[in-house]
């Protein structure tokens, strides 16, 4: 029997459902939101209405905006000729945070998956190769995972673009700063080893 009356146990039903969150992790939240002033929760709800309802894709890039051309795309000094390929906006998120990127972007949403269903249709593919086109882009950089799909996802871009009058690069993959090759694994030491540079 639960302990919990029904709304409470409705709430961290549905927490538990997020990404990270385990029913102990939800539960902790449930109990805090209840607590909490009532605004605090009134104005939480009130943040996943207007997100939910203002958040729509970047029609050039489809990065998450709440305007039809997010900033990044806005933004001319982003002109540089580079635009880096990515999976989904949180890698594209990450790669931004880091400040060693300032071109263009382009979120495929998603990466190959035949097990799951997903082919070269159900990514912006088409919409890469037209952006290419239109931006006079002179590098594209594959920013894809390395794993099997995101890795099957590079090459099938490789093949695609390898006659386009541009230079296609795929981002190093190698040991962590702060990180002990011992511990490494063996796919991680040999992209080390395979994406190796003169020293400076």
């Amino acid at each position: 029997m639960n302990a919990y009356p029904p709304s409470l146990q409705n709430l961290i039903r549905r927490l538990s459902r997020l990404p990270g969150l385990g029913e102990k992790s939800a539960t902790r939240i449930a109990l805090h939101l209840l607590r909490a002033p009532g605004e605090e929760a009134v104005a939480l709800a009130d943040a996943i209405q207007q997100m939910k309802r203002s958040i729509q894709t970047c029609s050039r890039c489809f990065h998450f905006t709440d305007a039809e051309v997010c900033s990044i795309c806005r933004d001319p000094r982003r002109a540089t000729g580079e635009m880096c390929v990515v999976e989904t906006t949180a890698e594209m998120i990450a790669i931004e945070q880091s400040g060693a990127f300032h071109g263009r972007y382009h979120v495929l949403q998603g990466a190959l998956s035949p097990l799951d269903g997903v082919g070269p249709e159900n990514l912006r593919i088409r919409e890469l190769l037209q952006r290419l086109q239109e931006e006079q882009i002179q590098e594209v950089i594959l920013a894809t995972n390395p794993s099997s799909e995101g890795e099957a996802t590079a090459h099938y871009l490789l093949k695609l673009l390898k006659d386009q009058p541009l230079r296609v690069s795929r981002i190093a993959y190698g040991i962590p700063m702060g990180g002990d090759i011992k511990y490494v694994d063996q796919v991680t030491i040999q992209k080390a080893l395979t994406g190796r540079r003169v020293a400076d």
